[in-house]
């Protein structure tokens, strides 16, 4: 009988991605992979360490593990593991730490998979990542609909508040001929979405003598019937021709993503970020002029050290008058060996918290906002293998939650579809009962 495995994953779809590259590992060496809840011989957790309560996680997944399984092996793996290894192996059940490169190389560092009386590490300086690449990609679901296809990895930025660059080294990228022959594969696979992902995407190629608009011409000039997704780009790396290519190539997903951290240009020094709010603002109406119907997603972090109760003000009314779609809002946590601890000025935990929930009700309001817009408009969606409750839903290339009658010969197939009425986080080609 075949040895079970099972995954979990904390953090971004780029962690996504490469979870699925090491589970495919396991099944080539004949391991059957089951859900994480389920009882398993071996459970990998990929980890992350942007947020101090995905470190916390961490601790209860692997408790909640050796519920289901006193005897599995337990091998933590990712940017946790890189930056806290000595944390982790005190942690009761672990049997093995692999970090950023490591966890690719699970079989060829260990021997077998049984239950250990001490924790291995195996964690290579940070040094060393600079000199490795392992492209990964996942799919979101069974059915083959969407794939997220990682080409990058590291960066080079020095954000006062981020612990990537000592998680995942210095940023290097994939050599386009790996990334075509990957990509044309989920393409061959029926993939009809594919979601470019990295930890700066916008950086690809800046050490390998080519560039992330290179690379994306190249991908849309491949045969087949498929969109392309950007997962998110820094500000100063949205290019025009970039925004031109989104615009003009009906492969390319009518949708970016542009992190923005804070609408205070004090506190975006504090961060060392590498704009101010108005190149920001004239961008953000710059992609809005060019790709009217477009949606643009925005992160933002709160609480961070040094931001005043007038830098939140600043940075909701400056948001409030964006034409975004949506935010993705962060509370600041404190990460070791970061800058941002040396930041007078530290936000009250709770304080934090507050302006995280006021960003959040700015976010319901400008989804909502964009979803009436698309009413009476046409939408091209890629529609989900899921039956719920008689609805079928899908993305549109703008990245509108879109909902319409159930049919088993719409999965997987990207249609046109008019926006009749919207109800909560969902538009639909009919009206609801609401």
């Amino acid at each position: 009988m075949a040895k079970k495995a099972a995954f979990y994953t904390l953090g971004c779809k780029l962690n996504y991605s490469e979870t699925s590259t090491i589970s495919s590992q396991f099944v080539q060496e004949g391991f059957e992979v089951v859900d994480f809840d389920s009882h398993a011989d071996v459970y990998v957790i990929n980890t992350c360490t942007v947020t101090e309560n995905a470190e916390k996680d961490c601790r209860h997944i692997v408790r909640k593990v050796l519920r289901n399984n006193p005897d599995a092996f337990v091998a933590v793996a990712g940017c946790y593991a890189q930056l806290r290894p000595e944390q982790i192996v005190q942690i009761p059940g672990v049997d093995v730490v692999l970090g950023s490169n490591e966890k690719f190389n699970i079989f060829s560092l260990l021997e077998d998979f049984k239950k250990k009386e001490l924790s291995c590490i195996f964690v290579s300086p940070i040094e060393s990542l600079n000199d490795d690449f392992h492209i990964a990609f996942s799919s979101d679901d069974d059915a083959r609909t969407r794939a997220f296809l990682k080409i990058q990895d590291g960066c080079d930025y020095t954000c006062s508040y981020c612990t990537i660059p000592m998680a995942r080294g210095k940023s290097r990228s994939s050599q386009p001929d790996e990334v075509l022959e990957k990509f044309r594969h989920l393409i061959e696979s029926g993939y009809k979405e594919i979601i470019l992902t990295g930890v700066n995407v916008g950086d690809y190629g800046s050490r390998i003598g080519t560039d992330f608009y290179e690379l994306l011409r190249k991908l849309v000039d491949v045969d087949g019937d498929f969109r392309i997704r950007i997962s998110s780009i820094e500000p100063n790396l949205l290019e025009d021709k970039i925004i031109d290519l989104i615009a003009d190539s009906g492969k390319m997903c009518k949708h970016v993503h542009i992190p923005l951290q804070s609408g205070s240009d004090k506190v975006l020094r504090l961060m060392q970020r590498r704009y101010t709010t108005g190149f920001y603002a004239s961008l953000i109406h710059k992609v809005k002029e060019r790709i009217p119907d477009v949606g643009i997603g925005v992160d933002v972090i709160v609480g961070s050290p040094g931001e005043s109760a007038e830098d939140f003000v600043t940075t909701h009314t400056f948001l409030a008058n964006l034409p975004v779609s949506y935010l993705h809002v962060f509370t600041f946590s404190e990460r070791p060996n970061t800058k941002a601890l040396s930041i007078p000025g530290m936000v009250d935990v709770f304080e934090r918290k507050e302006r995280n929930r006021k960003l959040r009700i700015l976010s319901d309001m400008k989804r909502s906002e964009f979803y009436h817009s698309m009413v009476g408009k046409k939408l091209d969606v890629l529609c989900e293998h899921q039956n719920e409750n008689g609805l079928i839903k899908g993305f549109s290339s703008n990245y509108v939650r879109v909902a319409l009658p159930f049919d088993e010969s719409l999965i997987n197939k990207v249609i046109s579809v008019e926006i009749a009425d919207t109800y909560g986080h969902l538009c639909y080609t009919v009206s609801p009962e609401k």
